[in-house]
């Protein structure tokens, strides 16, 4: 059971929640294979409203919802009214309205999905917002983590590249210190937020420093949609710096597993062989957890709501 109606950020969970979490989702991710649905949920209404293009996120959540039996609905945001100048609380009174159980909501803009949650009574589930936060992909990493390395406390955890337009490396920084594992960012100073070492992380410029006795290595997207400017000379130099590639990966610990939240820029961040290693690469036990994790999550907030009536 959650504390919480919502899912917004990894800081509302405590650790005794994140763990709960995880153990759910694992019992959905036996050998691997996802086949269990859960019929006692049939009468839950779940709307996806994704105002950002993302595919593995909104099929996952889309997927779990339909395995656990709740009906879903994937509103057409380019056909509604937000298309005509609705604005967010207008379209957050509407929905609330239609009386649905659990919101999915991704949205460009940090805050906007809390915004929408203080305004509807059902559940919400933040599925990325802005530069904020993206909990769900914290927790679908701590899954694969513990699957493929057997623990999730006492690691050192390397966050690597554009550390400041990514709401993932946030969810991951809180999820992991909560956990008790060491977290350091490496990237040029032009992608690494100031002041971020308040947020307990180790500052690194430089991959060959900052890879040492690494066990988990996350590799960020360039999320050139986000930039203003010049943040890198070229692609070319970005990879020779910064992208992971056999080099770089050398002064890690040798049993170091190298992850990515995607879509890859094979290339750039990131060698396309390496990516494709399975002896090193688990970027695609990372979309199978995902699956068991948002499971997770909606089963235990709309538990939480059948608990509550």
């Amino acid at each position: 059971m959650l504390e919480n109606k919502d899912l917004l950020s990894i800081n509302q969970l405590t650790k005794d929640e994140i763990l709960s979490i995880i153990k759910k989702a694992e019992s959905y991710f036996r050998n691997n294979k996802i086949t269990m649905k859960k019929k006692d949920l049939n009468r839950f209404t779940q709307i996806n409203l994704f105002f950002e293009n993302s595919t593995r996120t909104q099929v996952s959540f889309e997927i779990a919802g339909t395995l656990l039996g709740a009906n879903v609905v994937n509103f057409p945001l380019s056909n509604s009214s937000q298309s005509k100048g609705e604005t967010l609380l207008d379209l957050a009174s509407t929905l609330n309205s239609m009386n649905p159980d659990i919101l999915v909501i991704r949205h460009p803009n940090s805050g906007a999905v809390q915004l929408i949650s203080e305004k509807v009574k059902c559940s919400v589930v933040n599925a990325g917002d802005g530069n904020h936060e993206h909990p769900t992909q914290a927790l679908l990493d701590i899954l694969t983590i513990k699957k493929r390395i057997g623990k999730i406390s006492d690691l050192n955890i390397a966050i690597c590249g554009d550390i400041s337009h990514s709401r993932v490396a946030r969810s991951n920084i809180f999820c992991h210190t909560k956990l008790g594992n060491k977290i350091t960012v490496i990237g040029p100073k032009t992608l690494i937020p100031k002041d971020i070492e308040k947020l307990g992380v180790q500052v690194f410029y430089n991959m060959v420093d900052g890879l040492r006795d690494i066990d988990v290595i996350m590799v960020l997207r360039l999320q050139k949609e986000r930039m203003d400017g010049g943040y890198f000379s070229s692609e070319r130099e970005y990879f020779h710096l910064y992208g992971l590639d056999d080099r770089k990966m050398k002064y890690a610990k040798p049993s170091a597993i190298i992850m990515h939240p995607g879509p890859m820029n094979r290339g750039i961040e990131i060698d396309g062989d390496l990516a494709d290693n399975i002896d090193k690469s688990v970027i695609t036990m990372q979309v199978e957890a995902g699956l068991a994790i948002r499971m997770s999550v909606l089963e235990l907030l709309l538990k939480q709501k059948i608990e509550n009536v």
